[in-house]
């Protein structure tokens, strides 16, 4: 059999990039369409954040592929380089993105087990589950997903302030130039106390510490100490802060910053 002639080659690779034109066009037409619909349009692939442009059109290239059209072909049409696209087939999914997907999972769990947790708090969680990761990957992660604590501040909406506290803070007061300031004075005992909680590093890992200081006295009335940061740990101090003073604390004011780990409704002695 005599070889094909030049011309008809010509004409075949015309037709292959006229298919691939085709194809292209009627993957564009099939996304603008679904835009308003719920989930992926049919033999399309999920964005992923932060993923460059081009590595969305690998998969169309494959399936182009797989129904008999050349690589090389594809590739000259949507203007991709070959080399990066035979990467890409060999591991399609990263090992940064698989990382990050576990990552991910485990601010998840921790965040559906303490849903009052900030990023910072469900970042240790997530070290402490075998998923170590810098505080600013987990504010993206968090962010990107939408896993804040229920214990946050009302989002600002149309360019105004967040709105204020979803608890009370009775320590506040507003000065001559309508600052709002703090002021903690206490005229007996078991009127105010404040409370805090420190980290530790250690050979083993993070411990926590939380104290509890009678404004008055200006002494420790309770404290406990932790691996983690859990609701127990600020339980634990309080209940040593009660039992410490006889347990008539009726009308005491505890004050703190960590709001999502006092004002828990898992917390009984807040209940």
């Amino acid at each position: 059999m005599d070889p094909p002639s030049r011309n008809r080659c010509r004409q075949q690779t015309r037709q292959h990039q006229r298919r691939v034109c085709r194809t292209t066009r009627d993957a564009s037409a099939q996304s603008s369409a679904g835009a308003g619909e719920r989930g992926p349009t049919p033999r399309s692939r999920l964005s992923v954040t932060g993923e460059p442009a081009v590595k969305r059109l690998y998969p169309l290239v494959r399936e182009l592929a797989a129904d008999g059209i050349p690589v090389a072909v594809s590739c000259r049409v949507l203007k991709l380089s070959r080399q990066p696209y035979y990467r890409w087939l060999a591991t399609p999914v990263p090992e940064a993105e698989v990382t990050e997907a576990y990552r991910a999972n485990a601010l998840f769990d921790a965040h559906q087990d303490d849903p009052e947790f900030g990023y910072r708090y469900l970042a240790d969680e997530a070290d402490a589950a075998g998923q170590p990761m810098a505080v600013r990957t987990a504010w993206r992660l968090c962010s990107d997903n939408a896993w804040f604590s229920v214990f946050g501040k009302v989002p600002a909406k149309n360019g105004k302030r967040p709105g204020p506290p979803v608890h009370d803070d009775l320590c506040v007061v507003i000065d001559a130039d309508g600052q709002a300031r703090h002021e903690f004075h206490a005229t007996a005992v078991n009127e105010l106390w404040l409370t805090d909680i420190t980290e530790h590093w250690t050979d083993e890992g993070k411990l926590y510490m939380c104290a509890i200081k009678d404004v008055y006295s200006s002494r420790i009335v309770g404290y406990s100490i932790g691996p983690r940061m859990k609701a127990r740990l600020a339980v634990d101090a309080l209940e040593m802060a009660v039992i410490r003073r006889g347990g008539d604390v009726a009308g005491c004011v505890t004050h703190s910053d960590y709001a999502e780990v006092f004002v828990n409704p898992r917390n009984p002695c807040l209940s």
